[in-house]
């Protein structure tokens, strides 16, 4: 069994009991303000294994399965602690992500952040820049694909934008420090991921 599968079960397994328990919910999201005035610091990773209702969890497993298993495989191939690598790039990437509600909520005691979606992020971009030229769907507009690349550029303007202007309850921060966080990890793992990308993207273009 991939560690992804083991991740997508935990994190099932404890959406599910959370969606009955408002109490264990609350305890386990994120919440800035009492990590740090009241020391709660296992939520900054433990956010990641509960989610908000039924759609929010299959839609982050759904994604982490697609790209977790791509990016796990890579890992594997390339070292033999792969699995350690992977597991680096997962939890690093829920801890990243973490780091704009920390600094910019810790002093509100209302605001809550739940879900893997940073975590997820960071597998999405790892894979984008190990495969720029892949085809990704957009998941309002079936049928279209575009090159993994361009996805990225276009995923993060929108985040971005959505971050400025959005009053809704998503974590847009989040899905960029997590998406950052996967660029970086992936280029120190091998700088030469950096090389291959452009390389992969000129060519693609014919320059």
């Amino acid at each position: 069994m991939s560690i992804t599968l083991i991740i997508i079960i935990v994190t099932v397994i404890i959406s599910f009991i959370a969606f009955n328990n408002e109490e264990l919910k609350y305890k386990l999201s994120f919440s800035p303000y009492s990590y740090k005035h009241n020391n709660s610091w296992w939520q900054i990773l433990s956010h990641g294994f509960v989610h908000a209702d039924m759609m929010h969890l299959l839609f982050n497993m759904y994604v982490l399965y697609i790209f977790g298993e791509v990016v796990e495989i890579y890992f594997i191939e390339n070292s033999s602690i792969g699995i350690l690598f992977f597991l680096s790039l997962y939890i690093g990437g829920l801890l990243f992500a973490s780091m704009p509600a920390l600094i910019k909520h810790n002093e509100n005691p209302n605001y809550i952040s739940l879900g893997a979606s940073g975590a997820v992020s960071s597998l999405v971009f790892t894979f984008i820049l190990l495969y720029p030229d892949q085809p990704m769907g957009i998941i309002f507009i079936p049928g279209v694909l575009i090159p993994a690349f361009i996805f990225g550029a276009l995923y993060l303007l929108a985040e971005h934008y959505m971050n400025k202007k959005s009053k809704t309850n998503i974590a847009h921060d989040a899905h960029i420090a997590g998406a950052i966080f996967g660029l970086i990890f992936i280029g120190f793992y091998d700088y030469h991921n950096y090389l291959i990308f452009f390389d992969t993207i000129a060519n693609y273009l014919n320059f």
